[in-house]
């Protein structure tokens, strides 16, 4: 425990944190290109048009019933076979997003069907455009509702990074598997790895909570408070 201390953390957890600011990078870039694809998708599947649904409808069920290590190897070694090469950066990213938006686009193509129609109807009524209406009425919901399962996404997103060590990204744990090379010692390695995805991960859940009370209504908030617990247990 003595060497632990004094003589590993010192040396290797600086190693450790330059993976685990690539970690977070890849995350948060991966993030902002699922949300984008997430959102066009769904909006896609509520298209009328068939042409349109059918195409979105495949890829959402394809890229959720593969595993995502096979797409991330399928995009970093298989694409080049049809003239396709990407750094394993942009790799992880593509792999990454496109995962995560097939299983974001469900989620807010599901709150976007679960909003009053009615809300829609008022706003032809006072002669908004299609555009306005889902810029100012539909998404602004959409996005309150959807935020805890979308942080939820987050912090998975953070863990499933680590996959990208596959295809050559200097992430967090492929740091950790170059630190175990070196002093072979896999358990402390990975206690300070657990650590450092610990916090991370802890710090976003607060993040997001914080987010999610500044984009609730007061008068919201207050309701929620004086729900009884479970089971109808008194507040």
């Amino acid at each position: 425990m003595h060497r632990f201390f004094f003589r590993e953390v010192p040396e290797y957890f600086p190693f450790l944190l330059q993976g685990a600011w690539i970690t977070l990078v890849l995350s948060l870039v991966s993030m902002a290109c699922g949300l984008a694809l997430g959102l066009a998708v769904a909006l896609g599947r509520l298209s009328p048009y068939r042409a349109v649904r059918w195409p979105l409808d495949a890829y959402v069920e394809l890229w959720r019933d593969t595993p995502l290590i096979v797409q991330l190897l399928f995009i970093y070694f298989t694409l080049p076979e049809f003239g396709l090469t990407l750094p394993a950066f942009w790799a992880g990213v593509a792999g990454l997003s496109l995962n995560l938006a097939a299983y974001l686009s469900e989620v807010f193509r599901a709150a976007i069907a679960a909003i009053d129609p009615g809300q829609r109807q008022a706003a032809l009524s006072l002669g908004m455009s299609r555009v306005a209406i889902y810029r100012r009425v539909v998404l602004p919901q959409m996005f309150r509702a959807t935020l805890p399962t979308v942080g939820g996404y987050f912090i998975a997103l953070l863990k499933d990074c680590s996959l990208v060590s596959f295809i050559s990204v200097n992430e967090l744990l492929r740091h950790a598997n170059i630190v175990i090379a070196d002093t072979f010692d896999s358990m402390n390695t990975y206690i300070m790895v657990g650590f450092i995805y610990f916090v991370m991960s802890f710090g976003s859940a607060r993040l997001i909570g914080l987010l999610e009370r500044r984009l609730t209504p007061r008068h919201q908030r207050h309701g929620a408070a004086m729900l009884p617990g479970p089971k109808g247990a008194a507040a």
